[in-house]
């Protein structure tokens, strides 16, 4: 089931909503306890098997996750070797389904293995997204910086159907104690009307945007070999565009759907393609995530290679770090170990591994800019436009590995890209051109929903409200009209709709 459905939003989303409140009447913890049913229903519904998978990992981390609570004072290093058994639980659980065979498929290509060994495992949806954010709480529990509030809320904010599939990646702290205050339960028109708003802009994005557009990008991508320039353009500037406003639309509804029930959830996607530097786009593009590979991943190895510069003798501030092996060390070592895990954190191929180790050069020449280039340096808006252009097309070269279903595929589209082509002539796709040219006039000259909401506090962080007043959401008439002549028209043209991108993940 996905948000983008007629099952979802006319039969699951009532009854799912309808029961939470009505036992809220009664009593809180009846309608804690309904949510949870309702979110394993809605994980079920695609694949019941995959049920237990999911019951699983939540019984394994809930346990160890108790155990590291109950020792953590007394025993540090055995609370240690608990967290490092219990993190290593999950990425077993992840290698299996998400790497272990397309491995063994690769090996077996190419004759390393036997051809026996292969297996055809449907990946589990959300699996990397239920299991970071376990080992998140884990990695929290040991530091003492997550409380144990028991099973129930334990279960409730790993289950969550608004972020259980794909994101966003929550704290504990964010949601668990929303969830322990009385008033989340209560009905309020407000959070009904606003979360009804958010989730309206983000699926008429994924269904009136992304999907049409996926059409062209999934053609292209099927048969790469083919493309002349003008098409490896169109089809790549296709697939970007489907990307954002897939993404977008789904964090939007993830945002919106949380919040008829009274949740508030962090920002996830802030408008990416105005960035003007790489840094800046990975502090726009699935804020979770880069929030959670920052925490976990990079500032732990980071702050390693700190300590052992400063043991040297050495300084660690800019100035410091000017030095090329500090550089290397303190800023290259760590980003590019990040990133590398973080490509692969997508998939299995080849091709995932070259889209983290390129946004991994491309944030390395910009560290290095930081560092070694001049000093206050303010650029003037035409030089803002070079740079956003240069953001851009570093991130869509990247995003051509990260859509091919090889690395050969992607370097043939790059390839005819810049003239490296055989094709003899150049299909005509004007109504493609026009979808392109909309697309983008909507990323960078427009506010995005979390800005046309900004009165209402859509999501945790503070929102930057837009220029003017004209794209203010409020609950007036005209609103009530465009909201709800995007909604219709979205709902019309769901039989066309596919599923999110970052499903697959």
């Amino acid at each position: 089931m996905i948000f983008s459905s007629n099952p979802f939003i006319f039969a699951f989303l009532p009854t799912a909503l309808a029961g939470y409140y009505l036992l809220a009447a009664i009593k809180p913890e009846f309608s804690a306890v309904w949510l949870i049913a309702a979110s394993l229903f809605f994980y079920g519904y695609w694949n019941p098997s995959y049920l237990l998978l999911l019951l699983g990992s939540i019984t394994w981390n809930f346990a160890m996750g108790s155990w590291i609570f109950r020792i953590r004072e007394g025993s540090q290093r055995l609370s240690f070797m608990i967290l490092a058994a219990a993190i290593l639980g999950n990425l077993v659980l992840l290698a299996y389904y998400k790497y272990l065979f397309p491995t063994i498929g690769y090996l077996a290509v190419h004759h390393l293995v036997p051809e026996t060994w292969e297996r055809e495992v449907v990946l589990p949806l959300g699996i990397s997204f239920f299991t970071f954010t376990q080992i998140g709480y884990l990695v929290d529990s040991y530091m003492g910086t997550a409380r144990d509030r028991g099973l129930i809320s334990y279960v409730l904010f790993v289950t969550f159907f608004p972020h259980l599939i794909a994101g966003p990646i929550l704290h504990n702290r964010e949601v668990m104690p929303q969830f322990a205050e009385r008033k989340t339960f209560q009905f309020r028109v407000e959070n009904l009307g606003i979360g009804v708003a958010i989730f309206a802009f983000g699926l008429a994005k994924k269904v009136l945007l992304a999907d049409p557009l996926g059409f062209e990008a999934d053609v292209g991508f099927a048969d790469p070999y083919t493309l002349g320039i003008i098409s490896a353009w169109r089809v790549a500037l296709s697939y970007s565009l489907q990307l954002y406003f897939d993404f977008s639309g789904y964090s939007d509804m993830a945002i919106g759907l949380a919040r008829m029930f009274g949740i508030i959830f962090p920002v996830n996607f802030n408008s990416p393609y105005k960035a003007t530097s790489i840094i800046d786009f990975w502090a726009r593009w699935h804020m979770t995530l880069t929030r959670y590979i920052t925490l976990y991943l990079y500032n732990p190895v980071a702050m390693k290679a700190s300590r052992r510069w400063l043991k040297q003798g050495r300084s660690v501030s800019r100035k410091g770090t000017r030095n090329p092996a500090a550089f290397i060390r303190l800023v290259l070592a760590p980003t590019f170990f990040t990133m590398a895990l973080a490509g692969i954190w997508h998939g299995a191929g080849l091709q995932f591994l070259l889209f983290g180790l390129l946004h991994a050069t491309y944030l390395s020449i910009n560290h290095a800019w930081r560092i070694f280039g001049p000093e206050n340096h303010k650029p003037s808006q035409f030089q803002n436009l070079g740079f956003l252009a240069i953001t851009y097309l570093s991130v869509l070269l990247a995003q051509i590995f990260f859509r091919a279903n090889s690395a050969t595929d992607a370097m043939s589209i790059a390839a005819a890209m810049i003239g490296h082509t055989n094709a003899l002539s150049e299909p005509v796709h004007g109504f493609v051109g026009v979808r392109i040219l909309l697309g983008f006039a909507l990323c960078l000259l427009f506010p995005n929903t979390q800005q046309i909401m900004c009165g209402f506090n859509p999501v945790l962080e503070h929102v930057k409200p837009p220029q003017g007043l004209t794209f203010r959401w409020q609950p007036s008439f005209g609103w009530g009209m465009v909201s709800g002549a995007m909604l219709f028209v979205a709902l019309i043209r769901m039989s066309d709709v596919s599923k999110f991108l970052y499903f697959q993940f």
